[in-house]
């Protein structure tokens, strides 16, 4: 009878013969907010809200060249991957007396899924927004590293997005000293000593090349989830102001480094993968907050129970992504994955 209870509670926790449907954040979109003119309804509204929703969220977790893929497509099809919206709240703005209204969108991961696998397009999840950069201006002989530097004064102040944190060194003399060793081929820098307090860190090396050339050049010399990537971005002058050329620049740099994270953070829908893990059953409770935690992780699609008795429970983990990444997100929220005598193990923390 005891056993037959313990069976019961096992299945009741890993619902739908074992599976754990997680719940998420990334395809949520929120604070859209649309002025709510005379005769527009509110159903044209909440239409306009997901239509904007929409090519929001593909701007955020798609590369450039498959955000193209998508962003011709109906909004009738788009509708239908929507979940619900929802109306945060109205306001309205006293200079000009309009009324706002702010809506929430959230989207079927699901159909998203399904969609990603028919076009054939992977999407980014960024879990680590933190990228620490050094944007250095050489003009004719002379490097400026942060003083009479545009880039490092401005950086932040040019095109603001939540889903990267661009995080700039302070004024550092031993920073001063590597560049000047190395004057001479910047590019052999090691980043490592760049940012020497930022270990296993995203960072990236910003070289902006100001010339009398039409085109601008700038080199990109970055560290992203540990793999080394070095990029060429020209940039054409087009008549344009010094200020207007450096917000220019600005802006394209900022937006290949984004893409560059985006890239090392791609998830294929079409190649998930499967890990075997044993969780000790020490106490019923301890399932029941395995259940909870992993339920509020994205990547993990699926889990399945293989085998249990009292003492242990085999778990089949369905994931996406990387299998580090995986594990950095279960200890984020205190769960330990690690390969013991070829044997993955589940353990919770307190």
């Amino acid at each position: 009878m005891k056993l037959y209870k313990q069976i019961i509670f096992i299945l009741i926790v890993f619902f739908k013969s074992g599976n754990l449907l997680s719940e998420n954040n990334l395809f949520n979109v929120n604070n859209i907010e649309l002025e709510k003119k005379d005769k527009i309804s509110n159903n044209t509204l909440a239409n306009q809200a997901i239509k904007t929703a929409f090519d929001q969220l593909i701007k955020k977790i798609l590369l450039k060249k498959d955000n193209k893929k998508l962003s011709g497509m109906d909004f009738a099809s788009i509708k239908q991957l929507v979940t619900y919206y929802q109306i945060s709240n109205s306001s309205e703005k006293k200079d000009d007396k309009k009324e706002f209204v702010n809506f929430s969108v959230t989207f079927d991961k699901d159909k998203m899924h399904d969609l990603f696998y028919k076009k054939g397009i992977s999407y980014s999840e960024i879990s680590d927004k933190e990228l620490y950069i050094l944007p250095l201006l050489i003009k004719v002989d002379e490097i400026y590293v942060f003083n009479n530097n545009y880039f490092y004064k401005n950086w932040n102040e040019i095109y603001n997005i939540n889903l990267i944190e661009f995080i700039l060194p302070l004024e550092n003399i031993e920073i001063i000293q590597e560049i000047n060793k190395n004057r001479n081929n910047l590019l052999n820098i090691d980043n490592k000593n760049l940012f020497k307090e930022y270990v296993n860190k995203n960072t990236a090396l910003i070289l902006i090349e100001d010339t009398l050339a039409k085109d601008k050049r700038v080199y990109l010399k970055t560290n992203i989830q540990g793999k080394n990537i070095s990029k060429n971005i020209i940039i054409k002058e087009q008549d344009l102001t010094s200020a207007e050329l450096y917000k220019k620049i600005t802006l394209e740099t900022k937006k290949e480094l984004i893409n560059l994270v985006k890239s090392e953070n791609l998830i294929d829908i079409r190649t998930p993968s499967f890990l075997n893990a044993k969780f000790d059953l020490s106490s019923k409770k301890n399932l029941v907050e395995l259940n909870s935690r992993i339920e509020n992780i994205d990547l993990i699609e699926n889990v399945f129970v293989q085998e249990f008795n009292k003492d242990y429970v085999n778990l089949k983990i369905k994931y996406l992504g990387k299998l580090d990444k995986i594990i950095k997100q279960l200890r984020s929220k205190n769960i330990i994955l690690e390969l013991i005598n070829e044997q993955w193990i589940i353990t919770t923390l307190k």
